[in-house]
């Protein structure tokens, strides 16, 4: 492609300014230079993509009991939203405009309070398709709560704050959502009133923000309308699932292009511009990826990391990279991805070369696993859950053994995907499922993995979810005094041990108010290294406290219970100054395998190890590694090591 002078000029200030993953995003914006089809953006083929706003937009009227809100509103109106995150200096922002009169700017503006004054800082195209625009601005001062605005014209504007990081708050709270069912339009007060009420520092929207399949511009305005009172005052990430980009399922398989109806065949079944937009849309204001070589057909990446008050959390794409199961696996069920036949082995669908997360993914988590600077706790966010914890599907009688679609499967790459978050002393949260669930993941004893947290939808007019054992029984170990009946240790469909703590059946999927939807809050202690997982319905008040949760919550977890395996012996306790609350990192000698690595809180650590031999032990401040401990064996109780840091 020949590069016009305004195109090079902006790929010239993103080397400036980002580097090459400023340069991806850059180039992903140089879609505004080609000779695009105003009414047919996506092509011939395609052309009802995103339909309300394309072509002439003002003639367009959505038709239905469940239409999107119109995308016809006052010119002083037309700036919807922002979302923004800030981390490592750097301050990204999206701003969501409604579409543009061809006689109108095509330009946003972004400015902050300072000193009482309003300054504009930034300018940007507004892109099309899909009418966003994004700002990028260095050398963030994360220490300051800012007022923004963003412009447009003269009278357009939306406002928020640019909330300052808040490292010296003791605990950190992240509000986990996911799902939000298009077929119930209108506001999501309910929800937004306790989330403004509990005020939490981050937002999580795991995917499926909306369900407008080929009408993205208008499901991301209708969400964004939804959210914004909570929205535009603290960062939020947003990850797109299958429904924002238009599938039933997704299995990305490295961006190959979706034939098979059902999408079981892996790919992406709509133009890989089209795909682009909705995570240009949703997720260009995170923070830039440690890799972002997009993948087939162009289709761009975005998973990352990103800090906030200390908790670090690592973003995941655990769908992009995923092989699909149709022609790699025997099918044994009405779908490529259902598998109803209980005679089944699980181990004959665990294939070579399956794919979950993928190399790229695997090796970010293993170094953000090891990254420590200015962080206390660590938390792992993707779409769905690395479990099949769901025996009912669609009904309470639709009963089926295992979905595919989970990241239960395939079960080499879960092991993979767990080890990592367990080394790395995370837990994950995600959404997907339908089902709110806590699980202690089992990788090979029961409770031996990390715990996973999946957020109940929002908003379920979609697809009901249970967990319901056929023998209704609860497992060994269930959790004591639950007012559940079905807890303890379990094998999902696949063949993986979970040990369900909580679970929020819906009593009845036809009713509003007990269709289970709602969202989770989880709390980071950074002081006591304990996580306080919440769960709320929708309907619930958050002002009358704990009893209005779902049964069986809250649930409380010990950073130090993270890792489950049971340990054969100690290496000698570790002694420490009161104020370093150090990095230690253990690495068996003879494999090189790193065990863990975590932040101590106390003056002392007796680092467990899970087999005899030799171990070394790095501990420093910011990270491990200022000080090695070589060749240390289990040892008695007695033995200690004082530690000096610098």
């Amino acid at each position: 492609m020949k590069l016009s002078r305004r195109i090079w000029l902006k790929l010239s200030s993103a080397f400036a300014w980002g580097g090459p993953a400023a340069i991806a995003s850059a180039q992903d914006a140089t879609t505004t230079a080609k000779e695009i089809n105003p009414a047919m953006p996506f092509g011939t083929e395609h052309k009802n993509l995103d339909s309300l706003a394309v072509g002439n937009w003002w003639d367009k009227k959505a038709n239905g009991r469940s239409a999107p809100p119109t995308l016809i509103v006052p010119r002083n109106e037309v700036v919807a939203f922002a979302v923004y995150t800030q981390a490592n200096g750097v301050l990204k922002m999206s701003a969501q405009l409604y579409p543009l009169k061809p006689d109108e700017a095509r330009i946003a503006r972004l400015e902050i309070q300072k000193d009482g004054q309003w300054v504009e800082i930034a300018q940007e195209e507004v892109l099309f398709p899909g009418w966003s625009a994004h700002f990028r601005v260095e050398d963030w001062d994360g220490s300051q709560t800012v007022p923004y605005r963003v412009r447009h014209g003269k009278e357009a504007m939306f406002e928020g704050s640019i909330r300052k990081d808040p490292i010296d708050k003791e605990t950190i709270v992240v509000a986990n959502m996911s799902c939000n069912s298009s077929r119930t339009t209108g506001e999501r007060h309910e929800i937004v009133e306790n989330l403004l009420h509990q005020d939490p520092d981050l937002l999580f929207f795991a995917g499926d923000q909306t369900y407008r399949h080929t009408e993205h511009t208008a499901g991301w305005i209708e969400f964004g309308l939804q959210f914004r009172d909570v929205i535009k005052d603290r960062p939020a990430i947003c990850t797109p699932d299958d429904h924002d980009v238009g599938q039933p399922n997704l299995w990305g398989e490295n961006g190959k292009l979706s034939t098979l109806s059902g999408n079981a065949d892996g790919g992406f079944m709509f133009p890989a511009e089209y795909v682009n937009m909705v995570q240009r849309q949703q997720s260009w204001h995170l923070p830039d990826s440690p890799d972002p070589e997009p993948i087939e057909r162009g289709i761009t990446v975005y998973f990352t990391s990103m800090k906030v008050g200390g908790v670090d959390f690592a973003i995941l794409e655990d769908r992009k990279f995923k092989s699909g199961p149709a022609g790699k696996i025997p099918q044994m069920g009405p779908r490529p991805d259902h598998i109803n036949d209980p005679s089944y082995d699980p181990k004959t669908i665990d294939l070579p070369g399956l794919v979950l997360l993928g190399e790229r993914q695997l090796k970010f988590l293993q170094n953000w696993g090891q990254d420590w600077e200015d962080v206390q706790m660590k938390c792992v966010l993707s779409q769905t859950a690395f479990c099949g914890a769901v025996h009912m599907h669609g009904s309470e009688t639709g009963r089926l053994l295992a979905d595919l679609d989970c990241n239960g499967w395939p079960q080499t790459g879960r092991r993979k995907a767990l080890e990592e978050i367990r080394r790395a002393k995370a837990i994950h949260l995600c959404g997907d499922q339908h089902l709110a669930v806590v699980v202690k993941h089992g990788i090979d004893q029961f409770g031996d993995g990390p715990f996973g947290f999946t957020s109940p939808a929002l908003v379920n007019t979609i697809y009901g979810r249970w967990w319901h054992p056929l023998d209704e029984k609860p497992g060994p170990n269930p959790v004591p005094n639950s007012p559940l009946p079905w807890t303890g240790d379990f094998k999902d469909g696949l063949g993986n041990k979970i040990s369900m703590m909580a679970y929020a059946n819906p009593p009845n999927i036809k009713d509003e108010k007990q269709r289970a939807d709602g969202y989770g809050l989880v709390r980071f202690n950074k002081k006591t290294q304990e996580v306080t997982i919440e769960c709320w319905p929708r309907f619930s008040d958050a002002k009358k406290g704990d009893s209005e949760q779902f049964p069986g919550w809250p649930i409380q977890v010990a950073v130090a219970d993270y890792d489950g395996r049971k340990p054969v012996g100690f290496l000698p306790e570790l002694k420490f100054d009161a104020e370093s609350t150090p990095v230690v990192q253990v690495v068996k000698d003879d494999t090189g395998e790193i065990l863990y690595t975590q932040r101590v809180a106390g003056t002392s650590f007796r680092p467990p190890v899970f087999a005899e031999g030799t171990y070394t032990v790095h501990v420093g401040k910011a990270k491990a590694g200022e000080v090695s401990f070589t060749s240390l064996a289990i040892a008695d109780i007695d033995a200690a090591i004082d530690v000096v840091l610098a």
